[in-house]
């Protein structure tokens, strides 16, 4: 897999003009009403292009536009080389975009690059004239400076076999990577991320469940149990107790409006055919759990869940406002 180097959308540039005149009023008019958002210095797009895009792919397009306009080559890193592989995270995405320095030269940053000066001595590859870190290197820097859960996340993203294309990286690529983190401490987490990391985990939720359900002190799950249902049909449920007969999935919204989910059917009909096969599941396992994303933003909610549903925990209900960072 390539790192992406075009933006996804169509973006107006005005260097591409070559000195033509520019209608200046009708782009004032634009940024004013809104229906045009500016992602750069002098690069501009259209809004509604722009709010169907994900924070990823938002992000991806503010790196290559930066990208368009550095004088002189930049190395890519961290949250912005993570854009350009399409590795997912929970939260916000920063402002500006990520490059790495020499350690001599200094960290200062300006409005539209945070230079990290950490050395450019990593494993690298090709970005247009530019360059951007490997995505081993890249969950590796990102592990050093993020929570755990993060961390676990980034590296479920970098490992995801059923990725298209094929994993971005292997185990053995990111440990390698992480045995070059400066700080002692740093490395050490970012190994326990990577040992509690696997490449078996679709999205950045199943990520966080998987998690939050081993912090709250239930049994680790086995991953994407295979089923054949009734139907005829292949299920693979997200986690499964096999001592407990008891499947537990994530139920994201998305899939019912996602493109690549609902692949031209309506999200009535997506609706039906996920009702469908959640009954045809249920007839082969004791009990099936389901939740959505409050379950995951306030842990005793899911606690309740799986409690409710016949799983045991070995600690008792977390109190209000604990959240495994």
């Amino acid at each position: 897999m390539e790192p992406l180097s075009l933006a996804p959308i169509p973006v107006f540039r005005r260097r591409e003009y070559d000195g033509a005149a520019l209608d200046e009023r009708k782009l004032k008019r634009g940024l004013e009403s809104g229906d045009t958002i500016r992602v750069a210095s002098g690069s501009f797009v259209a809004r509604d292009a722009w709010t169907a895009l994900t924070p990823l792919q938002q992000h991806a397009v503010r790196v290559i536009e930066a990208g368009e306009r550095a004088h002189g080559t930049i190395l890519v890193t961290h949250w912005a080389a993570a854009a350009t592989w399409s590795i997912d995270h929970i939260g916000s995405w920063p402002t500006r975009v990520d490059v790495r320095v020499p350690q001599a030269s200094g960290g200062r940053s300006s409005g539209t690059f945070r230079r990290r000066a950490i050395g450019v001595d990593v494993p690298v590859v090709p970005w247009g004239r530019h360059f951007v870190t490997s995505p081993a290197q890249t969950v590796a820097d990102l592990a050093a400076i993020s929570s755990r859960t993060t961390s676990i996340i980034l590296m479920d993203q970098a490992r995801w076999a059923r990725r298209p294309g094929g994993p971005l990286a292997s185990v053995e690529e990111i440990a390698c990577a992480i045995e070059g983190v400066r700080s002692g401490r740093a490395r050490s987490r970012a190994y326990e991320a990577l040992e509690a990391s696997t490449d078996l985990s679709d999205s950045v939720r199943e990520s966080q469940s998987r998690v939050l359900i081993i912090g709250l002190g239930f049994p680790k799950p086995e991953l994407q149990r295979r089923f054949i249902l009734p139907g005829g049909r292949e299920a693979y449920p997200d986690f499964f107790w096999e001592q407990f007969n008891h499947a537990g999935e994530f139920d994201g919204i998305g899939k019912y409006f996602d493109s690549a989910f609902t692949r031209g059917r309506t999200p009535e009909e997506v609706l039906v055919a996920e009702k469908d096969r959640g009954d045809e599941l249920r007839r082969l396992v004791g009990r099936l759990s389901r939740w959505r994303t409050p379950a995951l933003k306030d842990p005793r909610i899911l606690y309740d869940i799986l409690s409710a549903d016949g799983l045991i925990s070995k600690y008792p209900r977390p109190r209000a406002g604990r959240i495994w960072e």
